[in-house]
């Protein structure tokens, strides 16, 4: 593309008063990256953590975008998988940083999708009790949500995410380039998260992506753009009224008390994406909402038919990875860090767009819900 047309990207706030900053949205960002990187160093280097595929993909560029700027770059990779998100290579992390002298005025990047946006945000905020660092995210799942908001975490063999903080980056820079690199599994993995925006409070952006989601999924650049932003002013609007989820922020779990339990099932494998389990999980949520009475059965098979034109499985026992049991779905979901005495608060729904908390659900009525589930043909 001619550098005269280049664009400047568009900017959402996330209001935290001294702790705000800004996402940055748009194409042909990582070769200027370093530009917006280097105000916030003090020495002429940045270290980076990344996953050895995408490293592999676009290392040589980052490198670049940094050495316009006058930044060196300081890297370790990681393998790539849900797996990474461990205590040992946590750990290993921060022994590297440590063994090459990073301290609380430098820079670390994470850079590659949400398993390494948390991992390196968890290792930031461990190294010597805080460091700076930015997020560049490179997959949409991570530009839409986890790049977003300060939730950091590795998993524990007893679930997902249950070793973390609140730590907020200094910036993300979310480059819509990169995510042509990505596999369409991965696009549509990403997509759960977009999605999940118009099902928690804005039918509108729901109806949008009803008629658009194929040109996101292809990565049109117009409707791309504004998937990408729209989600993150829905999210950066839910953490600036509640950063450490003690309340509304609790709304954007919509499908991942059922997601997470789908993945710790499944061993954190590749053979379950996390967005591919979420999608599902909203399923779930939509249609226990309505076997509750909370909302229609005609709109939860709406919501679950959106969720399903997006190429995601609106049926559990589809889901790849299985079979599943509702059995042990549950005792994953006692795991959850909000269980409590056999209940557990989920996300549900009123209607398409009108989501909210569920303080208290019988986890004994889920499992046999789960069970019919697994029976839907």
């Amino acid at each position: 593309m001619d550098a005269a047309i280049i664009t400047e990207p568009t900017v959402v706030r996330v209001e935290l008063g001294q702790r705000s900053y800004d996402i940055l949205i748009g194409a042909q960002l990582l070769s200027r990256a370093g530009q917006w990187v280097r105000p916030l160093v003090k020495q002429s280097r940045v270290f980076v953590l990344s996953d050895e595929v995408v490293w592999g993909l676009h290392g040589d560029a980052f490198k670049a975008g940094m050495a316009a700027s006058d930044l060196t770059v300081v890297e370790k990779t990681l393998p790539p998988g849900e797996s990474t998100k461990n205590w040992t290579l946590l750990g290993e992390s921060v022994d590297w940083l440590l063994a090459q002298g990073a301290g609380r005025d430098d820079v670390l990047i994470a850079f590659g999708g949400g398993v390494i946006g948390d991992l390196t945000g968890l290792a930031a905020s461990l190294l010597k009790r805080g460091m700076q660092f930015v997020q560049m995210p490179t997959t949409l799942l991570a530009q839409v949500d986890s790049s977003v908001g300060g939730k950091t975490a590795v998993n524990s063999r007893y679930g997902k995410n249950l070793l973390g903080a609140f730590y907020q980056p200094r910036l993300v820079i979310a480059d819509t380039d990169m995510l042509g690199t990505l596999p369409q599994r991965q696009r549509q993995a990403g997509y759960a998260e977009v999605i999940k925006y118009g099902l928690i409070n804005d039918r509108d952006f729901l109806e949008w992506l009803g008629r658009q989601g194929s040109k996101v999924l292809e990565l049109d650049a117009g409707s791309i753009a504004k998937a990408v932003a729209v989600s993150c002013q829905a999210k950066a609007d839910i953490v600036a009224q509640d950063e450490r989820e003690g309340g509304v922020r609790a709304l954007l779990n919509l499908g991942h008390t059922f997601g997470h339990a789908l993945e710790a099932e499944n061993g954190y494998s590749g053979d379950l994406l996390h967005g591919e389990a979420v999608g599902t999980g909203m399923v779930l949520a939509l249609r226990y909402s309505a076997r509750l009475g909370l909302m229609t059965a005609d709109d939860a098979e709406h919501g679950a038919a959106l969720i399903a034109a997006g190429g995601l499985t609106a049926n559990l026992a589809e889901l790849p990875g299985g079979p599943y049991r509702a059995d042990a779905l549950v005792t994953a979901m006692q795991q959850d860090k909000k269980a409590r005495a056999g209940r557990v608060p989920l996300i549900l729904a009123k209607g398409l767009g009108e989501a909210f908390i569920y303080p208290d659900a019988d986890l004994s009525d889920v499992q046999a819900f789960l069970q019919e589930e697994l029976q839907r043909s």
